[in-house]
Parts: structure tokens; C-alpha cells; sequence
């Protein structure tokens, strides 16, 4: 049975979508990974113009092919609409979280949300939905902490009556140790069924296994559907920074077994980073847009919409009255 959406839910979701009701977003929220990468050697010499150009030059050359565009309040969110940048047409996604995470980098990370920030303000800035990072682990000592926040921030978008999206990234909670496939494919998937039971709308998924070292195409498709079956919402993929073309290969997999549709980033742009001037205009013009435009098309093909999950709550003639 499809779940109940209030009206403002209902239509935040759609102005992040396409017509067909699934997600082709761009996602340009970075800031201490787009400081790195603009300049390795010295990331705290990027100053605040530089960041906030870059952003603004990928959103209004990239943004026309996306359903919308994920943007951080530092950098992106208010400056990009002020620009003309962001197309008024195109949905507008709102990061919470501070940039990083703090607690033990190995075993028990946390996420804080951006001090000064929060529901409200982004609805009032215009978001059409807002979206929560969460570094979690089934686990991690900090679990019970991330659950509770993941609990307080959709009990806000309930009351500003705006979708949220939850991005939660998985780590080992061993020392030195990175996740085999099968163990963050088992992390992935669990973090999806204890996470979409607490609140969120959509849920902004890593692949759920590593590629790396898992090559064949049919254990990738297993793994989307068990995501599917274990996510209580539509989920969307990351990119995690893969190269665009197995992004491609990601998504058609992803998108045939269940995923509403995609939150794209470095996948698409990051080649960018390293251009200057005409040199990265054309980039963006050229191989970019037409990235972009591709994975859209893709997840138009391919994509559940978003609607096989939700309806809009009952309405009665007077329903604006008590409406809240």
C-alpha cells in the first residue's frame, strides 16, 4: 500500500523530479573535497570567491539537464539563486550537515548539523527538499546518537512540510580496515532498513557493494533489488566520485532494480576542477552537459518513479481549514 503524503511533501518531491515523477539530480553540496580538489597542495588558500564561482559556473551550465540541484548554504544555496544561476524550472535540494564529521575517524564517527542553519531557513530560502549526510555504522557506538538526529530532523520537515532526503555513508568501525564488498553490502542495505523506518522521504544510497572487487554485473543487480526490498522510500544513487562511465554502468543496474533515480556529482564535473577559464567553460559545454543529459535520459528509461510509493494525503472540500 502506498504511504500517505501530505501535499507540501507531495509537492516538493515533484519539483525535484521530472516529468515522469523520478530524480536526475546534480549534486554540488562539496566544500573541503571541492577545496581539495580545486587546490591539493594548499586547500585553505581557495578562497570564498573561487568556491562560490565554481559552483555557480556548473549550476547554470550543468542545472538546464537535471531535475534539480543539490547546493550547501555556505557556498551554493543562496548565491546561486541570487546569480540566476539556478533556473527557476529546476527543483532546489538543501544540505544541512557541517562539512566533515567529528568523533573517531575509525570507529565512531558523528555528523553535526551547520551551526545557524536549519529546516526553516531552508524552507524559507526556497528549498524544495533538504537533505541529511549521516556517517553511520549498524555498529558504531554513535548509532543510537545518528538514529535520534535522523528522528529530529524529520520531525522538523514535518512541521516545514518539506521532504528530506537522507544520505547516510558507511565506514568500517575497525581500525585500518576498509569494508570488504560483502561487508558494505550487508552495511548498506541494513543502514537502509534501520534508517527509512525512522523518517526521511528519499533515501541518497552509496552502491551497494564495491566494484573494485566485485566485477560481475548480475551480483550488482541482487544487490540493488535487496536495497530495494529493505529501503521503506525511494532511494537514488551517488556517484562517490566514480568515473563517469562506471557511473553509467551503476545507474542502468541501479535504476532496473528499483532506484527512483540518481544524485549525481563528481561523476559528471570533476575533470573541471583541474580547468581554468575557457578551458573549463568548454568542458562543462561539451562533456559535462552531455553527461549530464545522458544520465538523465537513463534514469527517465530506466528509473521507478516516485509515485509507485506515495499518494497524496485524502482531501476533503475543506481540508485548507485544519490543513497543517
Amino acid at each position: 500500500m502506498k504511504e500517505k503524503l501530505s501535499i507540501g511533501k507531495i509537492r516538493g518531491l515533484q519539483q525535484c523530479a521530472t516529468t515522469r515523477s523520478v530524480f536526475s539530480m546534480l549534486a554540488l553540496d562539496h566544500r573541503n573535497n571541492l577545496r581539495n580538489a580545486l587546490n591539493p597542495q594548499n586547500p585553505e588558500l581557495v578562497s570564498y570567491e573561487e568556491l562560490v564561482s565554481f559552483k555557480e559556473q556548473v549550476t547554470g551550465i550543468l542545472a538546464p539537464e537535471a531535475s534539480a540541484v543539490l547546493l550547501d548554504p555556505e557556498l551554493g544555496l543562496a548565491q546561486c539563486i541570487a546569480s540566476a544561476t539556478l533556473p527557476g524550472k529546476v527543483g532546489l535540494v538543501a544540505s544541512l550537515e557541517a562539512t566533515g564529521y567529528d568523533g573517531n575517524n575509525s570507529t565512531a564517527r558523528t555528523t553535526r548539523l551547520l551551526p545557524g542553519w536549519n529546516v526553516s531557513k531552508a524552507k524559507k530560502l526556497g528549498a524544495n527538499a533538504v537533505k541529511l549526510l549521516v556517517y553511520y555504522h549498524p555498529d558504531a557506538s554513535t548509532a543510537n546518537v545518528l538514529e535520534g538526529l535522523v528522528e529530529q530532523v524529520a520531525a522538523d520537515c514535518r512541521q516545514q512540510d518539506i521532504p528530506l532526503i537522507l544520505e547516510p555513508l558507511s565506514y568500517s568501525i575497525k581500525s585500518d580496515h576498509k569494508l570488504s564488498s560483502r561487508e558494505k553490502n550487508q552495511v548498506v542495505v541494513e543502514t537502509a532498513r534501520r534508517l527509512t523506518s525512522l523518517g526521511g522521504d528519499i533515501l541518497k544510497a552509496e552502491f551497494p557493494l564495491d566494484i573494485k572487487t566485485e566485477t560481475d554485473e548480475s551480483l550488482w543487480a541482487e544487490a540493488c533489488a535487496k536495497l530495494t526490498e529493505n529501503s521503506r522510500i525511494p532511494w537514488v544513487l551517488l556517484s562517490a566520485s566514480v568515473d563517469f562511465e562506471t557511473f553509467l554502468r551503476q545507474v542502468t543496474v541501479a535504476c532496473r532494480n528499483g532506484a527512483a533515480g540518481v544524485a549525481v556529482g563528481r561523476a559528471v564535473w570533476k575533470e573541471a576542477t583541474d580547468l581554468h577559464g575557457s578551458e573549463r567553460k568548454d568542458f562543462l559545454e561539451k562533456i559535462a552537459l552531455p553527461r549530464m543529459r545522458r544520465i538523465t535520459a537513463l534514469c527517465e528509461a530506466w528509473a521507478k518513479p516516485f509515485y509507485e510509493y506515495y499518494a497524496p494525503m485524502e482531501l476533503t472540500q475543506n481540508f485548507y481549514e485544519t490543513y497543517s
